[in-house]
C-alpha cells in the first residue's frame, strides 16, 4: 500500500474514534471539567509512551506552548459543549474551523479574503444560526456558544500545528494533555464527587481511544496526505457521532440543526474542494512557467 493511501486510512481510523465522544460523554454522571481532565490524563500517558517508543523528543517553545493552550481550552470546551446541548450541535459547531481559520488568517497575517472565502463564510454562518432557531434560550443556547468557542480554539491549534516540525507537534500535544488533566483534576480535588467504576471505564476508553490513539493517527496522516484530504476524511466525525448517540443513547437533533448540520458540513466541504482545485491550478501554472 502505497503512503497516500496509508495516510488516508490512518485520517479515517482518526476519524471514527474521534466520533464515539459524543455516545461516552453523555453516559457519564460526573461534570465536564472532571471528565475532561481524567480523559486527557489518560491520553497524556497514551501519547507520552509513543513518543518514548517512536523515540520522538520533548520540544517546548512559543509555538508549542501556545499550540498547547489552544489544545486544552478545544478539549475543555468540546467535552462541556456535549455536556450542555446536543452531541450533534457540538460536533458540528465545532466543525466550523474553518471558518475561524479564514477570520484568524485574516486578523493576524493580513491574508485577503476572496469571493469564495467570503460566500462560505455567510454560508456557514447562515447554517450556525439554523442550530440556535432550535433552542433560544436555557441550558443548549448556552451549550452551542461553547461548542462555537471550541471550534474557534481548534483553529487556533490547528494553524500553529500547520507550521510546525513533527516534534513540535507530539509535544503541543502531550503539552495540552497535561494542561487539561491539571485542570480537570484540580476541579475533582476542589470538589470531591463520586465516580462509578463504568464512569472510570468510559473516560479510560476516551482517552486512550477517542483522544490518546485517534491523535497520533491524526498526527502521523498530516505527514502524508494533504490538509484538503484531511477535512474532507474527517467529514466522518460530524456525520457518525449524532447517528452513534441517536442509537445508543436516544438523542435525537432538533430539526433546524439537523438542517444547520447539513449546510455547515456542504459549505466546508465545498470551500475544502475549491480551495484545492485552486491549489492545483496554480501548481500547474507554476511548473509550466
Amino acid at each position: 500500500m502505497n503512503k497516500k493511501y496509508i495516510g488516508m486510512l490512518e485520517m479515517a481510523i482518526c476519524a471514527i474514534l474521534w466520533s464515539i465522544a459524543g455516545v461516552f460523554i453523555k453516559k457519564i454522571s460526573v461534570g465536564p471539567i472532571v471528565i475532561a481532565g481524567i480523559r486527557s490524563a489518560f491520553a497524556a500517558l497514551c501519547t507520552f509512551i509513543y513518543m518514548k517508543f517512536m523515540k520522538i523528543n520533548f520540544r517546548i517553545n512559543k509555538r508549542v506552548l501556545f499550540g498547547s493552550i489552544c489544545t486544552a481550552a478545544t478539549f475543555l470546551l468540546f467535552v462541556s459543549a456535549n455536556k450542555l446541548t446536543d452531541a450533534a450541535n457540538a460536533i458540528v459547531l465545532q466543525y466550523t474551523q474553518p471558518l475561524f481559520i479564514l477570520i484568524f488568517s485574516w486578523i493576524f497575517y493580513r491574508e485577503k479574503l476572496v469571493k469564495r472565502d467570503i460566500a462560505v463564510a455567510l454560508t456557514t454562518l447562515f447554517g450556525i444560526a439554523l442550530f440556535f432557531a432550535d433552542n433560544i434560550s436555557g441550558e443548549k443556547l448556552f451549550g452551542n456558544f461553547v461548542a462555537i468557542g471550541a471550534g474557534a480554539a481548534i483553529a487556533l491549534a490547528f494553524m500553529i500545528y500547520g507550521h510546525v516540525t513533527k516534534e513540535e507537534r507530539f509535544s503541543g500535544m502531550l503539552m495540552g494533555h497535561i494542561i487539561t488533566s491539571a485542570v480537570g483534576i484540580g476541579f475533582y480535588a476542589a470538589s470531591p464527587v463520586d465516580i462509578s467504576g463504568s464512569d472510570w471505564f468510559y473516560m479510560a476508553i476516551l482517552g486512550i481511544f477517542q483522544l490518546g490513539i485517534a491523535y497520533i493517527f491524526f498526527c502521523l496522516a498530516v505527514d502524508k496526505i494533504s490538509g484538503f484530504a484531511c477535512s474532507i476524511i474527517g467529514v466522518i466525525e460530524p456525520l457518525l457521532n449524532p447517528v452513534l448517540v441517536m442509537i445508543f443513547v436516544g438523542e435525537k437533533p432538533g430539526k433546524f440543526a439537523l438542517l444547520g448540520s447539513i449546510v455547515v458540513i456542504l459549505a466546508v466541504t465545498a470551500w475544502g474542494m475549491l480551495d484545492a482545485k485552486e491549489d492545483a491550478l496554480e501548481k500547474e501554472k507554476s511548473a509550466v512557467s
